[in-house]
């Protein structure tokens, strides 16, 4: 069994070509011993796994790639293999999809303790290690990681560098910062492409097919990865489906759940539980105000698709206004916390306020609010508190 889990690794290893560096390449700290990548699929989890592998100067019998998906490991024991793996002299072991295993957390806890071997697992975005049974929180590093930023997208797209600012910096120095951006690219020549199709690295393999690939990529998730890591039937995964196409057509801040469970023919109870598996599986993205916690069984006060690329694949009317939030929220997920104030659109760390429109959006919403900004979209360059939209895909 070994002998050809080394072999599938080295073709894997072989077949990794030119690789796009995402944001968090660089973070990632390859000194822990157990290290989680947690994100939605294909934002490029597997392809880092694979590029710090081959990327390292030992030989390959001391590093091996499984996938926790694959024929070969269907019938195997995830420790015994680490077990035989470590005999031989191994030392770093990657576990890609191991939300595909049952009970990984236990081996993954007896690997830890057992073995002094290297992990690096990868999983669906809706695993939660830090609640297992293993608790496996004190003792693996998770990393939870996004699509692309409009800046990493520009990187993709013009081959030019670009700085990434924090969330202070650009309310401070947006107008700044934009003109030095500004003498690099023209943001307006490819925003609309980003928010069409950027956020998944996929798209600069084969651009012609990214929505197929992202309409296959979006109903594994539904059908494969949600089901494996929460209690629901198969045959109920149809329901999940309809309530992307019910979200698409509700708006964001008038959500009516009772007609949303009753259009789907599920109790509302139920309706909470799937909202947070699609919020969990990164097809949602869920925003409730402050006083409500993260009660999953409170209504959200709104749910957008998770990035902007599924409003226009998924959607049959796509509303500006929301591709416009949908967009912020998504950028902003990404290290800040989000809530829904009394006024305006997002609260941010409890601290900032935001209200998202176009270029003609006025402060009368958030009039007199402290730390309240407005964010215009079709706008290239701000002026004191408004500040374009774009720019804050220069977040990371």
């Amino acid at each position: 069994m070994l002998d050809l889990l080394f072999e599938n690794s080295a073709l894997y290893l072989n077949s990794l070509k030119g690789v796009r560096k995402r944001y968090f390449y660089d973070f990632i700290d390859n000194n822990d011993k157990l290290i989680g990548i947690i994100g939605a699929r294909g934002v490029g989890k597997t392809t880092y796994i694979l590029h710090y592998l081959k990327n390292l100067d030992i030989p390959f019998n001391k590093k091996l790639y499984i996938t926790a998906d694959s024929v070969e490991f269907s019938n195997a024991s995830l420790l015994e293999i680490a077990k035989e793996f470590y005999k031989r002299g191994g030392k770093i072991l990657a576990i890609d999809e191991i939300h595909k295993y049952k009970n990984f957390e236990i081996e993954l806890k007896q690997i830890y303790d057992m073995l002094d071997l290297k992990v690096i697992f990868s999983g669906s975005s809706a695993l939660k290690p830090e609640h297992s049974k293993a608790d496996l929180s004190r003792r693996a590093t998770v990393y939870r990681v996004s699509g692309l930023s409009f800046r990493e997208f520009l990187e993709f797209k013009t081959k030019l560098p670009f700085e990434s600012f924090t969330l202070e910096e650009i309310l401070k120095n947006h107008s700044d910062i934009a003109f030095e951006i500004l003498q690099k690219v023209k943001p307006f020549e490819y925003w609309s492409e980003y928010l069409q199709f950027g956020y998944y690295p996929f798209y600069f393999d084969n651009p012609s097919r990214y929505k197929i690939k992202l309409n296959e990529t979006v109903n594994t998730v539904i059908e494969v990865d949600i089901p494996s890591i929460f209690k629901i039937k198969y045959e109920y995964v149809v329901n999940l489906k309809k309530l992307v196409a019910l979200i698409c057509s509700a708006n964001p801040y008038k959500l009516n759940i009772k007609e949303l469970s009753s259009k789907i023919g599920i109790d509302r109870d139920t309706l909470y539980l799937y909202i947070d598996y699609m919020h969990k599986g990164n097809i949602f993205h869920v925003i409730r105000a402050k006083s409500k916690g993260d009660n999953l069984f409170s209504k959200p006060d709104k749910i957008y698709l998770s990035n902007s690329n599924l409003n226009y694949s998924y959607c049959l009317h796509t509303n500006i206004g929301t591709v416009r939030e949908t967009v912020f929220a998504a950028n902003l997920r990404v290290g800040y916390t989000i809530t829904i104030p009394k006024n305006g659109d997002f609260f941010i760390d409890d601290k900032y306020i935001f209200e998202v429109g176009g270029k003609n959006k006025g402060f009368k919403q958030i009039k007199d609010l402290p730390n309240s900004y407005i964010v215009a979209d079709d706008i290239e360059v701000g002026f004191g508190n408004k500040i374009p939209l774009w720019l804050f895909g220069f977040l990371y």
